[in-house]
């Protein structure tokens, strides 16, 4: 199930504006991965872009001994979105695109509030549409934002920028024997409980026939060639 998709919605990781076991925003990072986005904007696809916050604060893993509640560490976790989103802005508008940063927690300052019918008339616009403070809810993760905005602008599929460069069976960094797929139901993905991708966001995506390409983002080339329907990933559909 691979097209040449013209409206995408690529949820990247905070850890991709930082490099692997770091913190922080790293200019050179971030401007690596808004150069991936900015390909696939010169090849005229329309582009969403949900950014984690994970480099800065993850909320469920924060909460955990820290004595801050669950649902405070969530809503520090979707300040940082919104700290990650503003950063990948500044470096894609310098390089000479028009985007949008909106955002599901009212800052008005630095972010529209996101409107579905906004940010669709942003994508058609050829500007890119920036998508933080995750849902706006605690106990919600940013693949599941990802899920929902996808939906509500009608992209054609999501597109998960990680750092394995597919589906595997296991966790290929502790089980040398997992086995990649070039393609998953959504079904059996649910069925082998596996967690690349938010089951939650995965079931959602099922409701709605939407599928989920996940490849890996540290070539410069790979955005581009997953958007494009190429044989890149492992897709979920």
């Amino acid at each position: 199930m691979r097209k040449n998709w013209r409206r995408l919605l690529v949820k990247l990781s905070g850890e991709s504006l930082c490099g692997e076991g770091s913190q922080g925003i790293d200019s050179e990072k971030t401007r690596f991965v808004a150069e991936q986005i900015a390909s696939c904007v010169r090849l005229g696809k329309e582009t969403a872009v949900v950014v984690g916050g994970g480099n800065l604060l993850r909320g469920k893993v924060f909460s955990k001994g820290s004595g801050f509640s669950r649902a405070t560490s969530d809503y520090m976790g979707m300040l940082a979105t919104i700290i990650n989103g503003l950063a990948l802005q500044d470096v894609l508008e310098n390089m000479g695109f028009e985007t949008r940063v909106m955002s599901a927690i009212h800052a008005h300052q630095v972010a529209e509030p996101f409107i579905r019918r906004r940010a669709t008339r942003h994508l058609e616009k050829g500007r890119v549409v920036i998508l933080v403070g995750g849902t706006g809810n605690p106990y919600f993760s940013t693949d599941m934002q990802a899920a929902i905005r996808a939906t509500e602008v009608a992209a054609e599929v999501f597109l998960k920028a990680t750092k394995v460069d597919g589906v595997y069976s296991a966790d290929p960094k502790a089980d040398p024997s997992a086995r990649r797929f070039d393609s998953i139901s959504y079904d059996e993905y649910l069925r082998l409980g596996l967690k690349v991708v938010d089951p939650e966001a995965v079931a959602m995506c099922r409701e709605h026939g939407l599928p989920v390409l996940v490849f890996n983002y540290s070539d410069p080339d790979n955005l581009t060639e997953a958007a494009s329907g190429r044989e890149i990933g492992s897709v979920i559909a």
